[in-house]
């Protein structure tokens, strides 16, 4: 894991899913749902997290819920 900041990222980083390995680790944790094809949860709403559905189409969805 990288040392970029990591104390001060925890302490920012508003993924709520807790035993994620990358948290606060920002370029380890884009990296990784890049690969997956996904959206990093700190992207999405608050609700939009929540769900741990880090797919494209559910950050349309929460993004254009958010507009409404």
């Amino acid at each position: 894991m990288t040392n970029c900041n990591l104390d001060k990222n925890k302490k920012i980083c508003t993924c709520t899913y807790e035993p994620c390995p990358r948290k606060g680790a920002c370029c380890e944790c884009i990296a990784y749902h890049h690969r997956m094809g996904e959206i990093p949860g700190c992207l999405f709403t608050k609700e939009g997290e929540r769900t741990y559905d880090r797919s494209i189409k559910s950050f349309i969805k929460f993004s254009q819920q958010n507009r409404l």
